[in-house]
């Protein structure tokens, strides 16, 4: 059940963070759960090398779908339910949609049954897993040469929010990595179409659980260059997200395109310089160096600009008014008399000022208005940040 906020204005007013509207609040109902036996255990790899556990289940009914899988997440979270091969378990949707165990029947357990062991090795390439203190997951380290690592890179760099590469689908993919065509997702460029008309390749059908064989046709190799193509006028922030650089989701790329510019910046800053950015922590920095360290990662790079790809940001056309408010920091929040929030921003970015989203010591400025979020004056209380009203706003920019 989802409660909604019934006027646009204070829609408008209350904003969207980066994943969901402000104006809406959902409640999940309790959900249905049904029992059923764990089988056995199979590991799958996504494209940062991440180990996850799946439970495969006796098939059984739950809020209407047979469910056949659930995510173990980790080995923690085997250990933290003390499953075993064998066990009855409880099962609930998460959200009424994800699969997920939530509890053993210790009393059905099989006197016999043993504790799981953990692989130790990679399931698709067998090299050998590691677990960095304070890390949940085990990862495999073989970025270059395990495939189900490569094929998701690829479907990362395609997706809507990145490349938008909308005509390519994971079986595509996996027959142009087959037949040696593509190796990484800058070889997609390489790609023509006489290369693609006609290709030929495996798809497996999991509902008749064989393989047959299809053929790439003229319209469709067609549709695969036109998008491959237009991609090449996707906007910096969004190469940067495409990358996959660990821990740069969308937000931090954006952050970073705005703040560096170009690709060239972006690749030699400093930790210092990458902390120095509002809202990219200690975390960030060391992922997106170690990222630019990497010899084959800047090698991708360097293939993609020659590809044409958009390195550097443009500029938005920003009225200037003064510097004011040079070099400041603002973070807006609550509801004001004379401006509404937006122009609010747009006054600060035209007097030389920047405006972030979260409070942190690095802050010069709290705008506050009415209704104000508690939490975010509590915080800047905290580390003395400078709150100003409105018309204090207003003595800033000397008007």
């Amino acid at each position: 059940m989802v409660i909604k906020v019934n006027k646009l204005d204070q829609q408008d007013e209350l904003g969207f963070t980066a994943k969901s509207p402000r104006w809406a609040i959902s409640y999940k109902y309790k959900a249905e759960s049904a029992t059923t036996v764990l089988e056995s255990i199979s590991y799958q790899v996504g494209r940062t090398g991440s180990v996850t556990p799946v439970a495969n289940l006796k098939p059984v009914l739950l809020a209407g779908t047979t469910v056949k899988r659930a995510s173990l997440h980790n080995a923690n979270e085997i250990e933290r339910l003390e499953i075993r091969i064998g066990d009855t378990v409880h099962v609930e949707k998460g959200g009424e949609i994800i699969p997920k165990i939530t509890s053993v029947d210790f009393s059905q357990r099989d006197l016999f049954s043993i504790p799981i062991s953990y692989i130790s090795n990679c399931p698709e390439c067998d090299t050998p897993l590691e677990r960095s203190d304070g890390e949940a997951n085990h990862y495999c380290p073989n970025i270059e040469s395990c495939p189900p690592q490569i094929q998701g890179r690829i479907e990362h760099f395609i997706q809507r929010k990145a490349m938008n590469i909308d005509s390519l689908g994971s079986e595509t993919i996996r027959g142009l990595l087959d037949r040696g065509l593509i190796k990484n997702y800058a070889d997609l460029y390489s790609l023509s179409y006489e290369s693609l008309n006609g290709l030929e390749f495996k798809t497996f059908s999991e509902k008749k659980g064989e393989y047959s064989l299809r053929s790439l046709r003229e319209k469709s190799a067609s549709n695969i260059i036109k998008a491959i193509n237009e991609s090449k006028n996707i906007p910096f922030e969004k190469v940067l997200f495409a990358l996959g650089i660990r821990f740069v989701g969308q937000t931090v790329a954006d952050k970073l395109a705005k703040h560096f510019k170009h690709i060239d910046a972006l690749s030699v800053a400093t930790f210092e310089a990458l902390i120095d950015v509002p809202e990219i922590g200690e975390r960030i920095a060391q992922s997106v160096i170690h990222f630019f360290s990497e010899e084959k990662n800047t090698s991708l790079i360097q293939q993609l600009k020659e590809a044409k790809l958009q390195f550097e940001t443009v500029e938005e056309e920003i009225i200037t008014e003064g510097n004011s408010l040079l070099d400041k920091t603002f973070v807006i929040s609550g509801v004001f008399s004379k401006f509404s929030r937006d122009e609010l921003k747009e006054k600060i970015k035209a007097n030389g000022g920047k405006v972030v989203t979260s409070i942190s010591a690095k802050l010069d400025y709290l705008v506050a208005g009415d209704k104000m979020g508690p939490a975010k004056l509590e915080k800047a209380t905290k580390l003395e940040v400078n709150i100003i009203s409105e018309s204090e706003f207003l003595n800033l920019l000397g008007s």
